[in-house]
Parts: structure tokens; sequence; C-alpha cells
């Protein structure tokens, strides 16, 4: 953690401003976290892919397995762990507006997951690509060993949550990219006719995964 610690800590103003400024604070949402955390969510699944590619053992770990772990290496409860790490809920309040009192409801983990994704753009944007993949890669180290050591299957666990509620989940493939050597899936995910989430793979299973990943994200929000 120290390494991300001390790339945030040495982000300009200007970044570090606009890593910690929540939408509701801002009349143009975009001088809030918002389009950081959309960059640093590739930035992170570059890193946390990059190092896994390596690691694992190709006749063990397919594109479809690397895919699963590596969603959720990245989640939102994973990214939420990293920043309460990082020291985020403190950060937002010391930032927030004079007179602004910031209640726990806001610290949800859509904000904590997503302000920590914005750290890591600011850190790309800032320090490189190279220093930012090292910091991320030691940040998320736990996250990393817990999806290799007890890899969750997002779509049990999605259909788990949705029958609590009577409702049943549907899966449908949107688009098949790609020559058929390196067809590319997307997928969506939907229940009564709307959609909660959405992802591509290489195989239909893995772009399932991920689109169950997602709606699950969305529903614990």
């Amino acid at each position: 953690m120290k390494l991300l610690t001390d790339l945030l800590d040495d982000l300009p103003e200007d970044l570090s401003r606009q890593v910690f400024t929540h939408a509701s604070w801002s009349e143009r949402r975009s001088d809030s976290y918002t389009r950081l955390a959309f960059l640093g969510d590739s930035v992170l699944e570059l890193a946390v892919g990059s190092h896994l590619f390596p690691r694992l053992a190709a006749d063990s770990y397919g594109a479809g397995r690397l895919t699963k772990i590596r969603a959720q290496a990245v989640s939102g409860p994973a990214c939420r762990a990293v920043g309460e790490r990082l020291g985020v809920p403190d950060r937002l309040r010391a930032a927030a507006p004079e007179g602004t009192v910031v209640p726990d409801a806001v610290m949800t983990e859509r904000v904590l997951a997503s302000i920590t994704e914005a750290v890591i753009a600011a850190c790309y944007l800032h320090a490189g690509y190279e220093r930012t993949a090292a910091a991320v890669v030691e940040a998320f180290a736990p996250e990393i060993e817990q999806a290799l050591d007890h890899p969750v299957d997002f779509k049990s666990a999605l259909q788990e949550l949705l029958a609590q509620r009577s409702d049943v989940v549907r899966y449908e493939v949107t688009a098949e990219l790609g020559p058929p050597h390196e067809r590319t899936f997307a997928v969506e995910a939907s229940v009564a006719g709307e959609r909660i989430g959405a992802g591509s793979g290489p195989t239909k299973k893995a772009a399932e995964q991920a689109a169950a990943r997602e709606a699950l994200d969305a529903l614990r929000r």
C-alpha cells in the first residue's frame, strides 16, 4: 500500500482536488472524481491483468479463468477495501467544502470504489503507467490472492441474491466480435426485461461472469 499512498500524496493540488470532489459539491460533474474513475478502471484492469498473465500457467489458466480472477480482484468490494486502507473516507471528509458534513451514508461501496479508481487514474496521469501499475499490484495484493485462493462464482452469487427477491436473471449475447479464433462476446444480464449488467469476454461463460459481476456491483450499492 505504501507505493500507492506515496503516489497519492505526491499528486498536484488540482488532480488531488478532483479525486476527492464529490459530484454534489461541484456545479460541473466533470470537476468531480467521476471522469477519473472511468480512466482508473481501465488502468486497474490492465495492471492486474498484466500481473496475472505471466504468473499463471497457460495450461491451467485459460482466458475465461483469467477473466474471472481479474474480475474478482478488481470488483467493487475489492476497490472499496483498498480505498478504506488508503484512508479514502477521511481524505474525502477533509476535502469537503467548509461547513459541509459528510455523512456515513455517502461512503457507499460505489463511492469508495469509484474514488479508488480515480486515485489510480490521477496517479497514472501524473506518474505514468509503470509506477502506477506497480503501486496498484502492491495495493491490491490481498484481493488478488483472495481471488486466486477463493474464486467467487459471480453468476451463482447473483442468482442467490436475486432468489431472495424471487427474481430470475437472464443472459443474452448481444454481439460477437472478431475473427473465429479471437472471438469476443458481449453479454447483457437482465431481470424482467430490465438490464442490470453487461460484460464481455473471450467466451460466452466469461462474458456472463463479467455481466454478473457488474450486476452484483450495481445491486449492492
